[in-house]
């Protein structure tokens, strides 16, 4: 494509732009609105997905050992555990250092306890991660039936329902920024279509002297991939903003040790280009769903 050609397409998809005058402001408002929304749900859904892996990472098994076991039964298990492939941590634990971690769990009133110091009631335990958080519940249900196991545990229920939560909140997010970006893009589809309705008569002469579709075709892309990108400007400045504003007043203020927003820097950047490209995208499309039906003269 020559480059006069290209400046023509470009002049003419600017135009465009101001000639629809009020369906342009229509068409560009709801990208916004859809945009401001889409980068918020963004921003929430992947900060959720963080903290979600925050407390996947921190899924663990706790193996009880059985009382008596004598040091070379404990070495046995030990390597019998090792041996499983989908385990990347596994630590011993003795049941003195399981007491000291229940006293200081229980701060004051953990002092009660020092009294059973003699006679410690708890087991020996190995503490075992596995390196896909979703293969815990099969790793334990294994580890269950080795020699020298009393008891495994892992929070079972709790866990399941966790990683169900989570899979289902990600699909949950996904549907409802796809349903809001075919939302914009049909309003946009909808602004072309009058443009072209408009036009039919220049766009049949254009054709009787010679016009390729593709000729005609292009001013009207250039106009929808402009409304698209005129309409992400305003929502990344807002996501820009409201995620420093965010970001600063919590990164101090920790209210949970695995509640941990992403960084600000490379986070809101990224977000940013995402919007950039889903406004362009939503312009694209909308262009090429209207003029391939309505471009028949």
């Amino acid at each position: 494509m020559k480059l006069r050609t290209i400046k023509r397409h470009l002049r003419e998809g600017s135009k465009n732009i101001l000639r629809n005058g009020w369906m342009t402001f229509a068409s560009v408002g709801s990208v916004t609105t859809t945009l401001i929304l889409v980068g918020v749900f963004l921003v929430l859904m992947l900060n959720l997905n963080q903290i979600a892996e925050n407390v996947e990472e921190d899924v663990q098994i706790k193996v009880l050992i059985e009382m008596g076991t004598e040091q070379k039964e404990i070495d046995q298990l030990e390597n019998k555990i090792k041996s499983i492939q989908d385990v990347s941590f596994l630590q011993f634990s003795s049941k003195e250092n399981e007491l000291e971690r229940l006293m200081a769990s229980m701060g004051d009133d953990g002092e009660m306890w020092k009294m059973v110091n003699q006679d410690n009631p708890l087991n020996d335990v190995f503490v075992v991660k596995t390196e896909d958080p979703l293969d815990t519940m099969d790793v334990a249900s294994r580890i269950k039936s080795f020699d020298y196991v009393d008891s495994v545990d892992y929070g079972d229920e709790v866990i399941q329902k966790l990683f169900t939560f989570n899979e289902y909140s990600r699909y949950v997010g996904l549907a409802l920024i796809a349903a809001l970006v075919l939302t914009a893009a049909f309003l946009i589809s909808n602004t072309i279509k009058i443009t072209i309705m408009a036009r039919r008569k220049e766009i049949g002469i254009m054709k009787l002297v010679g016009a390729t579709n593709g000729f005609i075709r292009w001013p009207f892309f250039i106009e929808g991939l402009l409304m698209g990108i005129l309409g992400a400007i305003l929502p990344i400045i807002i996501v820009v903003t409201g995620y420093y504003y965010l970001y600063e007043n919590m990164k101090d203020r920790p209210l949970i040790p695995f509640i941990e927003l992403l960084p600000f820097n490379p986070f809101v950047w990224q977000v940013s280009l995402i919007l950039l490209g889903i406004g362009a995208f939503i312009g694209i499309w909308g262009s090429v769903m209207s003029v391939r039906k309505f471009l028949k003269v």
